[in-house]
């Protein structure tokens, strides 16, 4: 991924944040037929240090796992908010002609090894840890043991693990940092007055990358 300096993200807890916080990733392999992309829900462990490991799974039925059985490269992508930016929102459009549109986004490129896993021991408590995290905040939190233990057995025999050791992570948040504080202020100020949750949030985003103050 082409990362301008202005750009890059170095710091490793803020990209561990945005794959938290947006954990559906994109697979990527390459297949004796070519690349093949898988969209993966993931749990991100901390170890083994430096860079931690990424868990998930899919249905037996998916050829990946029969053409990955080993420790094979891999990268994962994970795409936090993004937004369009108007020119007409930059300060300097009323100075000079010269602004064109943009998109802003942040997005984190996991690279790492990849490793088939068939132990149920390890795919049960995978699947325990997983409902555990996106059940937790709901009124009325399910679980594995909320369904016939007969059931479960059957469902968990239809997948597979995936283990990705995870070698380096690159980041890139694209903020506005290449634009004057006067433009930043322009660009969050049209992203808040849009009002949508994504519109929001970006504008949060380039005023933390401009440290700029709340509005």
């Amino acid at each position: 991924m082409y990362v301008p300096r202005h750009f890059a993200g170095s710091d490793p807890d803020r990209m561990r944040q945005l794959v938290r916080a947006h954990p559906l990733g994109v697979l990527v392999t390459l297949t004796p037929d070519g690349l093949d992309a898988n969209h993966i829900p993931f749990l991100l462990h901390d170890d083994p240090a430096p860079h931690g490991e990424l868990h998930g799974h899919i249905a037996r039925a998916n050829p990946l796992w029969r053409d990955h059985y080993g420790d094979l490269q891999a990268l994962v992508i994970f795409r936090g908010p993004e937004h369009y930016v108007s020119p007409s929102w930059y300060a300097s459009k009323k100075e000079s002609a010269k602004v064109v549109p943009t998109w802003n986004y942040a997005v984190v490129h996991a690279h790492g090894r990849l490793r088939i896993v068939e132990d149920p021991v390890w795919i049960r408590a995978h699947l325990e840890e997983m409902t555990g995290r996106q059940e937790a905040k709901r009124r009325d939190p399910w679980a594995l043991t909320d369904a016939p233990a007969d059931y479960i057995e059957k469902m968990m025999s239809a997948i597979v693990g995936l283990e990705i050791r995870l070698t380096h992570l690159v980041g890139k948040f694209k903020l506005s940092q290449n634009r004057t504080d006067r433009d930043r202020d322009g660009v969050v100020d049209g992203l808040l007055q849009e009002g949508t949750e994504s519109a929001k949030e970006m504008a949060r985003l380039v005023r933390e990358a401009g440290k700029l103050p709340p509005t």
